[in-house]
């Protein structure tokens, strides 16, 4: 949902939602808000089937989704995966190792800034970048 009144969503954004039928879901969710509700049982819709292949396909259509994290996997890798195996997986690695979920470490990298200097970029594995955009989208 927009952050203010002046912002806009993106057409792709409301596409891809509605395409996986999570549009409504997501309405819901935030009229509640709008009234104060509170939330109990969100990690069932955020290891929905439909949740997890919408996150799949926005995360595909970023341009950063050819870059590895430490892994070494980037999104076409999990894309040879039928469906229901990414999503069995990403439900693994949220809720089902006794520990709970860990995200991997970070691939650093220095990238250059106009006046000489660099700065650091943190880039997450693919399945922790998966798992972080199910949560985002909820």
């Amino acid at each position: 949902m927009p952050k203010n009144k002046n912002e806009t969503l993106c057409v792709e954004d409301l596409r891809h939602a509605e395409y996986y039928e999570m549009q409504n879901t997501f309405d819901n969710l935030y009229a509640k808000s709008k009234n104060g509700d509170i939330f109990t049982h969100l990690m069932d819709i955020i290891l929905s089937r439909e949740n997890i292949l919408l996150a799949y396909r926005n995360i595909k259509a970023n341009a950063g989704s050819k870059t590895a994290g430490t892994d070494g996997t980037i999104i076409k890798d999990i894309g040879k995966l039928p469906a229901e195996t990414v999503v069995k997986k990403v439900r693994y690695i949220v809720a089902g190792t006794p520990h709970g979920y860990r995200p991997k470490p970070v691939r650093r990298k220095e990238i250059p800034k106009p006046n000489g200097k660099t700065r650091p970029l943190g880039i997450p594995c693919m399945w922790d970048r998966l798992i972080q955009q199910c949560i985002k989208q909820v």
